[in-house]
């Protein structure tokens, strides 16, 4: 089972948590048990699993990755001019792999599936893949 799910952001750093149109999709497919593998189709928006709970979480995180990865760094020399986009990407990864028990994805009390989009905004895409 396999699916695509197009997302379109709308800031230049962004988390949009993508953790109910996964399970949504899991359910649909009436899957009970299984692993699904989460994965974006870009080199400057990445995937991780993080606190869903306090949305200063996702503030934070985006700030540190800011100051971590500068924008405007004069010795990159990617001509696009957003190397620090892949520095994000690459950090948090490009795909998570979930555990399904019971048609419900495993995840801890405060834990939800993000997208992060490192350069945007723009139409992007991410695809799911369950293993039975």
């Amino acid at each position: 089972m396999f699916k695509t799910f197009p997302i379109k952001t709308n800031q230049h750093d962004q988390m949009i948590e993508v953790t109910h149109e996964v399970q949504n999709w899991i359910y649909e497919q009436g899957v009970k048990q299984g692993i699904v593998v989460v994965s974006s189709m870009h080199t400057t928006a990445g995937l991780t699993v993080n606190e869903n709970a306090d949305p200063d979480v996702k503030t934070d995180m985006l700030r540190r990755f800011r100051e971590a990865y500068p924008w405007d760094d004069p010795k990159d020399q990617h001509m696009e001019g957003n190397t620090a986009a892949h520095m994000k990407t690459s950090t948090v990864g490009h795909q998570q792999t979930l555990i399904i028990e019971d048609g419900q994805l495993v995840l801890g009390t405060w834990q939800g599936l993000y997208f992060c989009e490192f350069d945007g905004p723009r139409q992007r895409k991410f695809v799911a893949k369950i293993i039975q």
